[in-house]
């Protein structure tokens, strides 16, 4: 069974910076993508990657902020959070999916990680 497996959160405080990675039980998917669910809240997309070409999109409340991207002999895809604020404290999940189909919803991801928390104070 193909599983996602997160790590790298932890507690920061704010203006500081952590890196979130996403493996794969060794494969690569054709898509990433990385959401968050804060407490109370739907879970929302944070960024996106296409495995070829690399090519990347991000929500308007990270870009310039945060940076994602893959390494291809690792097989892993990387977060890079900086410049973190309180509002950024969530459960962060990396998601896969097979195919040429972008998506920035959660139906449009197959495979899920548990997720990771990340705590950002003040």
């Amino acid at each position: 069974q193909v599983q996602l497996v997160e790590s790298g959160g932890g507690l920061v405080q704010a203006g500081g910076s952590l890196r979130l990675s996403c493996a794969a039980s060794g494969r690569t998917f054709s898509n990433y993508a990385w959401f968050r669910q804060a407490p109370g809240k739907e879970r929302e997309f944070v960024a996106r990657l296409t495995w070829t070409g690399g090519s990347t999109y991000y929500a308007d409340s990270v870009k310039g902020r945060f940076t994602i991207s893959r390494d291809s002999a690792k097989k892993v895809v990387d977060l890079q959070m900086n410049s973190l604020k309180p509002e950024d404290t969530a459960v962060y999940y990396c998601a896969a999916r097979y195919g040429n189909y972008v998506s920035d919803t959660t139906a449009g991801y197959d495979y899920w990680g548990q997720g990771t928390q990340v705590t950002v104070s003040s």
